[in-house]
């Protein structure tokens, strides 16, 4: 009976924690803001192993644990948003805290072609700007296509034109080890594929940059 009420004050003390937290982070940084509710999410699921250890443990694998919004990912998506203006690039921080962008097909390439646009490239340059400094960084790319057409057609030149936006940034002096492509193809719509605009938002790229904590990368 002792330590199953010892285990509901855990988690109990834990939740509290958890709102007190949130309260708390209206005058963070986004970096700090990341950093602390890592650690209380984590806190909450260490005081679900029973006592005050457990949630201490939590809370460190909360803080180090997936991505992390640091200060030079906020410049990065900062710059992004500067380089992208008017373009109709969407510059996002994902729920997982990675930078996304957005890209729509009309300024990326043409139809069924995986030649970058001239429009692209400046974008592609400011992104690939300052990575080296950020060794702990992956880049992700990931190809789409309207359903027009059949799957033998559109999965490969959605992962083609993810290779060619690839070699742009290697060219650029961007790692290519710490790149991965993907294509998928009509099978991620955004929007209605039975109208126009629906088919022309389905058609895109995204590129998405995230930050391991620095206990992840030297594991």
């Amino acid at each position: 009976m002792k330590t199953t009420t010892s285990r509901i004050r855990s988690r109990v003390l834990g939740l509290g924690a958890i709102a007190l937290l949130a309260s708390s982070c209206a005058d963070m940084t986004d970096a700090q803001r990341s950093a602390a509710i890592g650690g209380g999410l984590g806190a909450v699921a260490g005081a679900a192993i029973g006592d005050t250890k457990g949630a201490v443990v939590g809370a460190g694998v909360g803080a180090l644990g997936g991505y992390i919004w640091s200060t030079e990912m906020a410049k990065k998506k900062a710059a992004m948003e500067q380089a992208t203006a008017g373009t109709g690039v969407d510059v996002t921080r994902t729920a997982d805290n990675q930078l996304k962008l957005n890209i729509p097909n009309d300024i990326s390439f043409d139809t069924n072609q995986t030649r970058i646009k001239p429009r692209l490239q400046p974008i592609l340059d400011q992104f690939a700007q300052g990575l080296s400094s950020q060794p702990n960084t992956e880049i992700r790319i990931v190809g789409h296509s309207d359903s027009t057409g059949t799957d033998a057609i559109n999965d490969p030149l959605s992962v083609n034109r993810a290779a060619s936006t690839r070699s742009y940034l290697v060219a650029r002096g961007v790692d290519a080890h710490r790149i991965l492509i993907d294509g998928r193809g009509s099978h991620a719509p955004i929007a209605d594929n039975s109208t126009d605009a629906g088919r022309a938002k389905n058609r895109r790229i995204e590129i998405f940059l995230a930050e391991r904590g620095l206990a992840q990368v030297t594991r």
